[in-house]
């Protein structure tokens, strides 16, 4: 399919966080771009105040009437549920109908792709390496998993400039969706197992990992892979933050409340980096793209610059208060890989504090298959409450829900919550340092959390 014939585009479940940075840089490329979505949330209504119309009913009458010509493509997110009627009545009858990762695979199929894959830390490295891509001019287009705090959007666009264009994008493992694309320059942060529904054993996973990896196309064909967690590749260029590999990272620290550390290349010393996002973890993140910004020739004088200038990612260790009294984080962790990884950081930053956690379990079938693991997780807290589980796609499983994963959390000061009770609850609590946690719509208390300890304990 030639994306260039192509004038309009109806996407359902537009509000999705790929989804709408792939509307809206065809908006931006002056395509008709119309949406359909269950709910009005933050992107859906930043589209709309960008020009994009979205309707939120399930209705096919209010279908614009161009959206089954040959004109017009429809891009769909595999999470739509099969009985969704405009999704029945599109499928039936027409003429162009794509999931949103194979249209990203037209896109990118005539200009340099890096792709950015791995269980944990894809939108980090996404959004850290495009920053800095931008920063030092390259025509680059990067989508990414989350909001970056510098362009208040999860898409950057930098594709005025000359010279050679790089699209930027997350590899997902979801639904096999990375395996539509034949990237020119890949990474993979990390490799766990997780989307059980899909891989339901570790092999089946990491087999779709070792099928991404061999798509990796010239020029360039080069694959970084993080050495502590990722498999061997003819190639692969590694980097680690554990093992003296091509690219390295050490000498973290932490002065002022600011961190930093060593950045090794094979032939150089990048001393006293900032490290804008906290953590051990995030300094994975922060390695690999920073060795695919050297691999690609870019001075180190640059990307120091970019680094100190970058903000953060929203729903990423993202500080929405802090004063003498009360820190306030929310952060998208949602398997107990990261929920470890969130609440070391937190206790190495804030040491000797209380940690009041909210968490919101994501998926039924995640939530059983680690039940034990996300107990082991969460009672590294001192507070825990305990919303329900997001179903996102899925239907409920018999036996599986929040009184279950409850009763095996080894912690004296535990409670369940629902989303609308969770501030009233707050309130009651003896805490230094509240954290929401989790990939749902548990984002919609940041607002009134933030709200509530400005109006208690003062503005930041």
């Amino acid at each position: 399919m030639n994306l260039n014939k192509i004038n309009f585009f109806y996407f359902i479940g537009i509000g999705g966080m790929g989804m709408s940075s792939l509307a809206k840089y065809f908006h931006t490329m002056g395509k008709i771009v119309y949406g359909h979505d269950q709910n009005k949330t933050f992107l859906t209504k930043k589209l709309e105040k960008d020009g994009i119309s979205i309707n939120y009913h399930d209705n096919i009458e209010i279908l614009p009437k161009w959206v089954l010509s040959k004109e017009c493509l429809i891009v769909y997110t595999p999470a739509i549920p099969n009985h969704h009627k405009q999704w029945i009545y599109l499928k039936k009858y027409s003429k162009n109908i794509k999931k949103r990762s194979q249209v990203l695979s037209l896109l990118i199929e005539n200009d340099i792709c890096i792709a950015i894959g791995g269980t944990h830390g894809k939108t980090t490295t996404c959004t850290v390496l495009g920053h800095i891509l931008y920063n030092v001019g390259i025509n680059v287009t990067a989508f990414l998993g989350g909001i970056s705090e510098n362009y208040k959007s999860n898409l950057i666009l930098n594709n005025g400039l000359s010279g050679t264009k790089i699209f930027l994008v997350e590899a997902d493992e979801f639904d096999r969706s990375f395996l539509y694309l034949s990237p020119n320059i890949a990474c993979i942060t990390s490799f766990d197992q997780d989307h059980v529904d899909i891989y339901p054993k570790n092999e089946s996973l990491k087999k779709a990992y070792i099928t991404f990896s061999n798509r990796i196309k010239k020029p360039y064909k080069k694959i970084f892979l993080c050495s502590e967690e990722s498999f061997q590749s003819n190639n692969a260029i590694y980097f680690s933050v554990l093992k003296k590999e091509n690219y390295y990272s050490d000498h973290l620290y932490i002065k002022e409340n600011k961190w930093y550390f060593d950045f090794h290349t094979p032939t150089e010393i990048w001393r006293s980096l900032p490290l804008p996002i906290p953590g051990l973890h995030n300094l994975k993140n922060v390695t690999a793209a920073l060795a695919i910004s050297d691999y690609l020739k870019i001075s180190k004088e640059k990307i120091r610059k970019a680094l100190f200038l970058f903000k953060g990612i929203q729903r990423r260790y993202f500080i929405h208060y802090q004063s003498s009294k009360k820190i306030y984080i929310d952060d998208y962790a949602h398997h107990p890989t990261e929920i470890n990884a969130l609440i070391n950081t937190v206790k190495e930053c804030f040491p000797n504090k209380k940690i009041l956690g909210i968490f919101q379990p994501h998926l039924f079938s995640r939530t059983k298959f680690f039940e034990k693991s996300f107990a082991k997780s969460l009672e590294h807290l001192d507070i825990l409450i305990l919303l329900d589980i997001y179903p996102a796609r899925e239907f409920p499983i018999n036996g599986i829900n929040s009184n279950s994963l409850l009763k095996k959390i080894n912690m004296k000061y535990k409670e369940i919550s629902t989303l609308s009770k969770v501030l009233e609850k707050i309130e009651k609590k003896n805490f230094d340092i509240i954290l929401t946690i989790g990939a749902g719509d548990i984002d919609s208390l940041i607002f009134p959390i933030k709200k509530w300890l400005c109006q208690r304990y003062g503005s930041k």
